[in-house]
């Protein structure tokens, strides 16, 4: 059964076509925002409404030269083969680096021809605006079955807000469905650095019509640098590129990735460390009452009666968590990132509301 769509989509695409100012969705990492809301909420304010690393990668390698000058040809080379063997795309020439997957998913859904496109929620919002936007006629639906009858087909794996991992072979019978629509079936990994192994389904993208979306920032703590990479078939990666234009990415960007994706110890070690900051997390929050609905290591989703109370809360004791208009229930909290932020989480969840 088809759920009912939280947004007016068509209404929507004439309003951002209007005014793109006003954007309807909200997002986690908007500090701003936290401190308009909370005003006298003690400073700093510990920001735990993304799901990004708070131990970011250490950024020594960029160098002056990376901002004077114009991006590089060789170093877009020099990113995108770890991008390849860390992502486990086929090869460098299935692999498209841009400022972030917002942009991805926006020329992809553009270069399709306008018709059905379906996304399995509820999800991250941002891709059913983009594909309104790009004049597909968009529902949010609960099983991959209702996803068959799309040309543009979403998942997002493991999925955010609540962490839930579809498996690789329900993936690749869906993208088989696709072949036979004419469509693309689009998964964005964004969260599978810390997913299962063996979940994703980048090494199949030039056999079906899939095309992967991976986030650097997530991961890698560097959400500011604005990276990321669609994964896909050399004919649509060619297509990408050749809207990206000659310098898709920041010669910062570049320089910084490259060293991180080949810094195997800091990726392994950084698993480690937050597969136990996300025990940790649930524990927490189990033992403040709440109901755990999912998690990843980078976000745990939880639910409670009083969520609306809890995030007034916390926020009034400087602590910003995402919470959610369509689910009053639910709330989402990121990892802290030092001792003193978990004992700032700790004291306001013991603490009345």
């Amino acid at each position: 059964m088809t759920s009912p769509d939280p947004y007016p989509l068509k209404s929507l695409a004439a309003a951002y076509a209007a005014d793109e100012t006003h954007a309807p969705f909200v997002h986690g990492g908007d500090r701003g925002a936290a401190r308009a809301q909370f005003p006298n909420a003690p400073q700093p304010i510990v920001d735990l409404s993304t799901g990004v690393n708070p131990h970011p990668y250490p950024i020594a390698d960029c160098t002056a030269d990376d901002f004077a000058h114009l991006p590089d040809p060789g170093a877009l080379a020099r990113l995108l083969d770890p991008a390849a063997a860390v992502y486990g795309a086929p090869s460098t020439q299935n692999v498209v680096a841009a400022p972030g997957s917002q942009i991805l998913m926006a020329l992809i859904a553009d270069l399709l021809p306008q018709g059905p496109a379906a996304i399995l929620g509820p999800t991250y919002a941002e891709h059913a605006r983009i594909a309104a936007l790009a004049g597909h006629t968009v529902v949010t639906v609960q099983t991959l079955a209702e996803l068959e009858e799309s040309t543009l087909a979403v998942v997002v794996n493991p999925n955010n807000p609540d962490g839930r991992v579809t498996s690789r072979d329900d993936l690749l019978r869906l993208a088989d469905r696709q072949s036979v629509n004419g469509g693309i079936l689009v998964v964005d990994e964004a969260f599978m650095d810390v997913g299962p192994n063996g979940a994703s389904v980048a090494d199949q993208v030039e056999q079906a019509p899939i095309a992967v979306l991976r986030s650097f920032g997530k991961f890698f703590g560097l959400a500011g640098l604005r990276l990321s990479f669609a994964l896909t078939n050399r004919a649509l990666a060619r297509q990408l590129r050749a809207r990206l234009g000659p310098w898709p990415v920041s010669g910062p960007a570049l320089s910084i990735g490259a060293a991180a994706f080949a810094d195997k110890a800091w990726i392994d070690s950084t698993r480690t460390t937050l597969r136990a900051a996300s025990e940790r997390l649930e524990m927490l929050l189990r033992s403040a009452g709440l109901t755990p609905l999912g998690r990843t290591d980078l976000f745990c989703l939880v639910s409670s009666p009083r969520a609306q109370a809890i995030f007034t809360a916390l926020g009034e004791a400087g602590i910003f968590v995402r919470r959610f208009d369509e689910n009053p229930q639910a709330l989402r909290f990121g990892l802290p990132g030092n001792e003193v932020e978990w004992q700032r989480l700790s004291g306001a969840l013991k603490s009345p509301s």
